[in-house]
């Protein structure tokens, strides 16, 4: 996964890796509840940023960064769970994990910083 310092680019990049992971895990009972729900938190996390940076205020921006980092929390345990009942590729989980790991210190930082 190629590293920018542009966090949209970073947050966009980390819901598409994730949307052509989800495709990759198997299509049975397991696969499909944990496939749709990483799917929709990293993509969230990218959707709430964009609505972020449109906030009104201070408390509205900070609540959306805070949906934001609640969504990258959500797609790093799901990772976790994927990878201990070997439903993908390791290596490619462990991609996904530290870029994950990375946004949501970002993220936590711009909420810290912000209050």
């Amino acid at each position: 996964m190629l590293k920018t310092y542009d966090l949209e680019e970073r947050l966009v990049n980390f819901a598409a890796e994730i949307a052509l992971f989800c495709k990759t895990i198997p299509n049975d009972l397991t696969g499909q509840y944990y496939g749709n729900q990483l799917l929709r938190s990293g993509g969230g996390s990218a959707l709430n940023f964009g609505e972020m940076q449109g906030a009104q205020s201070d408390k509205d921006f900070k609540n959306k960064a805070a949906i934001s980092l609640k969504e990258l929390k959500e797609s790093r345990i799901n990772l976790k769970i994927l990878a201990k009942i070997g439903y993908a590729d390791s290596s490619k989980i462990e991609e996904l994990l530290d870029e994950v790991e990375q946004l949501i210190r970002i993220m936590a930082t711009i909420i810290k910083n912000k209050g």
